[in-house]
């Protein structure tokens, strides 16, 4: 099983095209294999939403499917439920896999074709319950918190609503009696869906639901665009990004505000950066209102820019290191202006005072203020083996102890962490640097910044990696890059959740495991001359390594229009 994977992930590494040249359209036979395909990842997330019934975090009190007869049985038999959620997520995965064949060859399938693929996997999960984590629960109870009137960001779950409220029996322990992490923006979005759901637990899952399916369609449509700026064919960069399974597994199914965070902040990039493309002088001359239509057109740059450095504040408003955004922004408009100290002082400081003026407006007509500084930090108490520096310094404390040196991992923590941040505010420097000088695109700048983030960051969530999957799929290109990132996508989206939310025994685990990897062999066997678990030869019997055809596909994908000939090619 291991080796056909290894197999199968190098297979779509390989293939990539030069992405200027215009794709061919599919054969019948890779027709019919894609929509084999695409049926074969709804079947696996269809799985996902029944197994959720048994295996998902569910809420302890007004659980729809309690005493329901067949709903309620996959409660009753968590181990089988929690084998049907990993054999429909490892099934989905592979389903994510073989559809990149199709969006990385020399042969691409059309836009539309993976739009209806990412609608139709998505569906089955927009009424399941949450799944891989409870922080939906958290968002319900800090929501209603700044509802009753209360400040979320001194007060936790337990003290502001009381330890029998419905919403804090379902948060996590650890986080009944610390206070919110996210941004005035969230908070307020959530204080509204409170005000219209009350103490409803359904209802609000699913309004909060909502918010992630805007996040979503943000990201579906500024990635395809940002990606054509790049010169990335568009199903390439959506295949990858978008149609990742971990957005499915965690944003979707898992209802994070890391959806709501990437959409604003993608679509504000997007728009920002058209702002900068189409720039005039440093500063318009004369500076006065314009009097005709054609000065008011020449304005068009600066309310592109404006509206783009005012989406991804509000994106940071949810949560902060999307903000970085701004900088690559900032810095691209400077390349613009020539690339000096002036320009970089006036880019700059243009932009941060537009940024900090919205955090002030939403600061203020929320109610919220900039409590949410103080408690950036809420989450470090998770000691995340996904964080590298994390990592090390538990590893180090245990060394420790068994040299009888004693226990000091939480002085090597604080050490770890900081060098961590260090590390982060050297490379984001040169970064910007080098997209002010005109070496680096700002969008692969800003996926590189995110990807260390993430990297060095002291507590890192499966979902986290999506901050910087999404946009380097929209820059870079090179099989190096996209077989990491599947490898990444495959390993953390199969094997990073424990559970889902709910408390498991190691035995059933361990069954759930073995009786998935026997479902999914038993499948592959099933559909191995249906599906393309090996290369399709097309319709005149070529292999696949052929020369492909010039004529134009149903998905081309389009020459950069927009990109800054001083930016560097994307790897």
């Amino acid at each position: 099983m291991a080796a056909r994977l290894q197999s199968l992930s190098s297979a779509v590494a390989r293939w990539h095209a030069d992405e200027v040249t215009v794709a061919s359209p599919l054969t019948g036979a890779e027709v019919a294999s894609l929509r084999r395909t695409r049926v074969f990842g709804a079947t696996g997330t269809v799985l996902m939403a029944i197994g959720a019934l048994g295996a998902g975090a569910r809420p302890v009190i007004q659980d729809p499917t309690f005493g329901v007869r067949l709903l309620n049985l996959p409660s009753r038999i968590a181990t089988v439920s929690l084998t049907m959620t990993t054999t429909g997520a490892v099934i989905m995965a592979l389903a994510w896999l073989m559809l990149g064949r199709f969006a990385l060859g020399p042969r691409r399938m059309s836009r539309s074709d993976l739009d209806r693929t990412l609608l139709l996997w998505a569906l089955p999960l927009l009424i399941a319950p949450p799944m891989y984590s409870k922080d939906v629960y958290s968002y319900l109870a800090q929501s209603q918190i700044a509802r009753l009137g209360l400040d979320p960001y001194t007060v936790g779950p337990a003290p502001g609503l009381g330890l029998d409220h419905v919403f804090t029996l379902s948060v996590p322990s650890l986080w009944r009696d610390t206070p919110a992490p996210y941004g005035p923006l969230f908070l307020w979005i959530g204080r509204g869906i409170s005000e219209v759901t009350g103490d409803n637990i359904v209802a609000a899952v699913l309004m909060h639901r909502l918010v992630v399916l805007l996040g979503v369609g943000l990201i579906v449509w500024a990635t395809p665009r940002l990606a054509r700026r790049c010169g990335v064919a568009e199903v390439s960069a959506l295949w990858l990004g978008p149609c990742n399974p971990l957005l499915f597994m965690h944003l979707v199914a898992g209802i994070h505000n890391e959806a709501l965070m990437l959409g604003l902040m993608l679509a504000g990039t997007e728009f920002a950066l058209r702002g900068v493309d189409a720039a005039g002088p440093l500063l318009p001359r004369p500076l006065r209102l314009p009097q005709s239509r054609e000065e008011w057109q020449r304005w068009t740059p600066l309310a592109m820019l404006l509206t783009g450095t005012v989406l991804i504040a509000l994106s940071s408003q949810v949560k902060l290191p999307s903000l970085l955004a701004i900088g690559f922004v900032a810095m691209a408009l400077a390349c613009r202006w020539g690339g000096t100290v002036k320009a970089f002082f006036i880019a700059g400081g243009s932009l941060a005072a537009v940024s900090v003026a919205v955090m002030a407006v939403v600061g203020w007509a929320s109610g919220l203020g900039f409590g949410w500084l103080f408690t950036l930090g809420t989450a470090n108490v998770v000691r995340s083996w996904m964080s590298p520096p994390t990592l090390i310094a538990l590893g180090t404390g245990q060394v420790g102890i068994l040299l009888g040196l004693g226990d000091h991992t939480t002085a090597i923590l604080g050490l770890t962490r900081a060098i961590g941040v260090m590390i982060i505010a050297i490379l984001v420097t040169w970064l910007l640097l080098a997209v002010l000088r005109g070496r680096l695109n700002p969008v692969g700048g800003l996926g590189v910044a995110l990807g260390a983030t993430v990297l060095l960051f002291p507590v890192v969530q499966p979902w986290y990696l999506l901050w910087a999957i999404i946009p380097l799929a929209a820059w870079a290109t090179r099989p190096g890059f996209r077989g990491t990132a599947i490898a990444l996508s495959l390993v953390v989206g199969i094997f990073g959740p424990t559970a889902n939310g709910d408390r498991f025994a190691l035995f059933q685990i361990v069954d759930a495991t073995l009786a998935s990897a026997l479902i999914v062999l038993l499948l592959i066997a099933i559909t191995y001359r249906r599906l393309p678990w090996r290369a399709l030869p097309d319709s005149n019997g070529a292999s696949p390594s052929a020369e492909p055809p010039t004529e134009p596909g149903s998905g081309p994908p389009v020459p950069p229009t927009s990109k800054p000939d001083a930016y560097a090619e994307s790897p």
